[in-house]
């Protein structure tokens, strides 16, 4: 995406990513596991950052160590090179416990990281964008105002 951005009319430092669940968990582990390409590059694309400059996490999964006390996973090591990162989570989620949130959101805290973090009361799993009663509907509001106060989008 980053080597065909300006083709795409897109800016190559503006380009984030978004995920749910274990998708919310693969938000964390690429914006923790950039430096290091695991694969023999191909062509020019291969040479370009994979560091996500920004990224959404909605209610991660495998974050947290249950066994451990809920401690961080130590596969997921944050730095202060980790981007930006929004959080959303319900505190009564059946599937992936707020803790995942809770965990990651101190780590970046931690490293110095910009990070914003959303939990609510209710809204469960898997709400995704679905609309529905509970406040939780309204988190992409919040997403495109913190993604416009970290400057990557303008209007």
């Amino acid at each position: 995406m980053r080597f065909q951005a300006a083709r795409r009319h897109i800016d190559p430092h503006k380009i984030g990513v978004l995920g749910t669940s274990a998708g919310g968990h693969m938000v964390a582990a690429m914006s923790t596991h950039f430096e290091k390409r695991l694969y023999t590059a191909l062509d020019a694309a291969d040479n370009e950052s994979c560091r996500p400059d920004f990224a959404l996490a909605l209610y991660p999964g495998h974050l947290a160590v249950p066994a451990k006390n809920f401690a961080l996973n130590p596969d997921i090591r944050v730095t202060r090179r980790t981007p930006p990162t929004f959080l959303v989570q319900a505190g009564h989620d059946p599937v992936d416990p707020v803790e995942n949130s809770l965990v990651y959101y101190a780590a970046l805290r931690k490293a110095g990281v910009p990070a914003e973090m959303h939990v609510y009361a209710k809204g469960g799993h898997a709400f995704a964008l679905r609309a529905t009663e509970s406040p939780i509907t309204r988190w992409p509001r919040l997403a495109e105002t913190w993604v416009r106060a970290i400057g990557m989008i303008t209007r």
